[in-house]
């Protein structure tokens, strides 16, 4: 039997999700690649976010930056992550391939991009945490609060006080600054922060190292909970 959200005609809730747009950000990978583990996984809440969710991933949109080894450009040197506004198909290729598909799904009535979020790595603060949007709409800015707080609740490597929500001039050309004003107001974007380095439980705590295998476990383990607690939030409050 087809799941609910590909049935013809039925209403897809999509989440799309980016990462590696900086080549030298490698733990985004490893936070993306638990990720897509869960997400196929057997799990029984893998299989209920499957029948619920439609899952669109991006896993490196810098291939050439991450081959060359370079830290945050392209092979021609732009910082991709500056340029959403108006991707150029010569210049950034995938980054201006991602934008045309969000922007047809935005615009099929079928469709309901939920969420967008882009995977990065921190070079100098520590845990998890996230950037968000900031909107005059007080009850959107609540709202928008609610999925940080529940990968907090999730995610024992995950700090809420870390999270910021903000619209920095200088980030004007990233991807959670320029869809978050360009979709509407279902929409919620985040950049998803990850330390290079370590975590910390508590402010007395010894900082607890970052390996591969830490990062994928985490993330697959906060899936289980955080989307599924996302399900319930806004099936309640819709």
């Amino acid at each position: 039997m087809a799941v609910a959200n590909l049935r013809p005609g039925a209403e897809q809730k999509v989440v799309f999700i980016t990462a590696r747009v900086h080549p030298g950000e490698t733990p985004s990978s490893f936070v993306c690649q638990g990720i897509i583990d869960f997400l196929v996984s057997h799990h029984p809440i893998a299989k209920v976010l499957r029948d619920h969710l439609v899952f669109k991933i991006a896993p490196m949109l810098n291939p050439d930056g991450v081959y060359l080894g370079n830290y945050r450009c392209s092979l021609l040197g732009f910082d991709l992550n500056r340029h959403w506004a108006n991707p150029s198909p010569w210049a950034h290729p995938t980054l201006h391939g991602v934008k045309e598909l969000i922007i047809d799904m935005y615009n099929n009535p079928k469709i309901n991009l939920e969420f967008y979020i882009d995977i990065h790595a921190h070079s100098t603060m520590m845990n998890g945490f996230m950037y968000g949007n900031i909107f005059e709409d007080e009850e959107k800015f609540q709202r928008q609060a609610v999925f940080p707080k529940l990968l907090c609740q999730n995610a024992e490597d995950f700090s809420y006080s870390s999270t910021s929500f903000n619209r920095d001039a200088v980030k004007a050309g990233t991807g959670r600054r320029f869809l978050g004003g360009l979709l509407n107001d279902t929409s919620y974007c985040y950049t998803l922060e990850v330390s290079f380095y370590s975590y910390i439980l508590a402010a007395a705590a010894p900082a607890v190292p970052y390996t591969e295998e830490a990062c994928i476990l985490l993330k697959s383990i906060l899936l289980q909970h955080t989307w599924t607690g996302h399900l319930r939030f806004y099936t309640l409050t819709l």
